[in-house]
């Protein structure tokens, strides 16, 4: 019997140690050596000698039971109970301890205890976001919902999940059910939810485990909302266009006499309401013109809004410009919207690109300039404004006019107080300082400390034609800083993009002096030149140094050529 009742105790998990009345270990089973690192051979031993942390003695000397303790041991938490033993009298004559471990149990209850805290964490997030999210399983079965979920579609977390996914449609296909079937992403899919069956944009993505589709994950956005910031960020843009106007005559860059007679036409006519027309080729600075004369005008506290009417599709710019009513069209927000000029009223109205305005709404134009009224698209009320007109043009207007391609009386309304901006081929003194301040805006896009630009380089740009003019100029020097290590400080020829089309003079005379009294005595001996190819023909000259007659003009009496 004592046998069998040995081989029991070795077979069972628990660890089990037997003491007698002196607290002397008369039993150890093999679990309890296995746990707790004995031996066999410490049988007769007293166990405060040989188990660490034991309290078998105490329980001998107390006769009192120890239920489920925690103890910990070199390699192991165990959970033990110590049990006194008595005999038919009641007298103590032994105490038996039964532990077992629970390492493993208690790293599962750990691991249990952080991912619902992780669970707990993840669902306050999803609650916290503005953006409705629904979750299915692998078969279409709804299992969570956030807070905005209910905001948009109307139902509760309690009568959806656990449900087939389709619960929550009104018109249209689960897209839940879509991926279950195709496990592949859904996006931008139009769909009607909940009984007010508001319209809805869903994206959607399959979940995928260690390789196993379970399930996927839907975001919902309310299409009214959608909207809605669509609109505010429409008037957004429109703000900025009212602040675009943030230059005045001083960044205006140059002293020779075409663009300070530009300057000086501009600075007067600024304080009258008279309507101006920014004359020049693409790249002369027409609509840094525009901000000039209305920061220098009365209206500067005003608004300035700046539209291009080249930029704006035909279809819609009658409606860009003056607004529209209600109803007016498909797609016509509710309650109708206000116009560009309807929005530049106590300020400025700048028309870039004038001459690409379509002739059919030329005359809408012509009569709001001429009365400062206008009628709203799809409207029947007349609104009136008041609004100063800058309006600017790289294009033939007259020629234009010649060929019915633009209304005669618009071109003479807009034609109040011309304003001709030189290009840089006119004014080739300007170059070496507009070259200048664009490097030093340059270096604060770029990062870079570029302090100058050689004397050969300077040769080579400000004898160089410029079609796209200051802009062109701007792009060029652009490609040259980028060529430049962070290191160098002046601009050379090296870094040049073109120099492999650039030579230098071959003669190893050049004169040496103040740049602009070199440009000028160069320009000067090209005019006359012309003008001797050319047999003192002015019309004829003009045409081949291609500049007007009236800059060529200019440029004989400046120079004191004969004429």
């Amino acid at each position: 019997m004592e046998r069998i009742l040995k081989f029991v105790l070795d077979s069972i998990i628990e660890g089990v140690i037997i003491v007698d009345k002196d607290a002397r270990v008369v039993y150890v089973n093999k679990n309890a050596c296995k746990l707790l690192g004995l031996t066999s051979d410490i049988i007769g031993k007293y166990v405060a000698d040989v188990v660490k942390n034991t309290r078998l003695h105490i329980v001998v000397k107390t006769g009192l039971p120890e239920i489920d303790q925690v103890q910990h041991t070199e390699n192991a938490v165990i959970i033990t109970s110590r049990i006194p033993i008595r005999d038919e009298h009641g007298q103590i004559i032994g105490a038996v301890a039964v532990f077992r471990d629970i390492t493993s149990i208690r790293k599962l209850a750990e691991e249990i205890t952080n991912l619902k805290e992780i669970e707990a964490q993840l669902k306050a997030i999803i609650d916290s976001t503005n953006d409705a999210i629904s979750v299915a399983d692998e078969n279409g079965i709804v299992r969570l919902v956030n807070k905005a979920y209910t905001k948009i579609t109307g139902f509760t977390p309690e009568e959806v999940i656990g449900k087939p996914a389709t619960v929550d449609i009104a018109e249209g296909e689960s897209i839940h059910m879509l991926i279950s079937k195709t496990r592949t992403p859904i996006y931008n899919a139009r769909l009607k939810v909940g009984p007010a069956k508001k319209e809805v944009i869903v994206n959607a993505t399959p979940l995928f485990v260690k390789g196993q589709f379970k399930g996927s994950v839907a975001v919902v956005h309310d299409v009214s909302e959608i909207l809605q910031l669509t609109n505010e960020l429409e008037e957004v843009k429109r703000l900025i266009r009212h602040m675009k106007a943030q230059y005045t005559f001083d960044d205006i860059i140059g002293d020779s006499r075409l663009i300070q007679i530009a300057k000086e036409q501009a600075k007067k006519v600024a304080q009258t309401p008279a309507t101006v027309l920014l004359r020049g080729e693409s790249g002369t600075g027409k609509e840094l013109f525009a901000h000039a004369i209305h920061n220098s005008s009365q209206r500067k506290k005003g608004p300035f809004v700046s539209v291009n009417c080249a930029a704006i599709p035909e279809s819609i710019l009658e409606a860009e410009l003056f607004g529209y009513e209600e109803g007016a069209f498909t797609g016509a927000l509710r309650g109708g919207k206000k116009g560009l000029v309807e929005e530049a009223d106590g300020g400025t109205l700048f028309l870039d690109e004038i001459g690409k305005l379509p002739l059919s709404l030329q005359s809408k134009l012509l009569r709001f300039i001429e009365t400062k009224e206008f009628v709203p698209v799809g409207g029947r009320s007349v609104k009136k404004v008041d609004v100063r007109i800058i309006a600017a043009t790289n294009m033939d207007l007259e020629k234009m006019v010649r060929n019915g391609e633009f209304l005669p009386d618009l071109y003479f309304r807009l034609n109040v107080f011309p304003i001709y901006l030189p290009p840089l081929k006119e004014r080739r003194e300007d170059i070496p300082k507009i070259a200048m301040h664009i490097v030093k805006k340059l270096n604060q896009q770029y990062g870079r400390m570029v302090e100058g630009i050689s004397p050969q380089v300077l040769h080579y740009i400000t004898t160089r034609d410029w079609p796209g003019n200051v802009r062109e100029l701007e792009n060029f020097l652009g490609r040259v800083m980028i060529n430049m290590g962070p290191e160098e400080r002046y601009i050379e020829l090296k870094h040049l993009p073109e120099r492999d089309s650039y030579h230098e003079p071959k003669s190893t005379e050049v004169k040496v002096g103040p740049l602009k009294d070199l440009v000028e005595e160069f320009e000067k001996q090209v005019i006359q030149e012309t003008l001797k190819k050319a047999n003192g023909d002015k019309f004829k000259a003009a045409e081949i140094l291609d500049i007007s007659v009236r800059t060529l003009y200019y440029k004989l009496e400046r120079y004191g050529i004969e004429k």
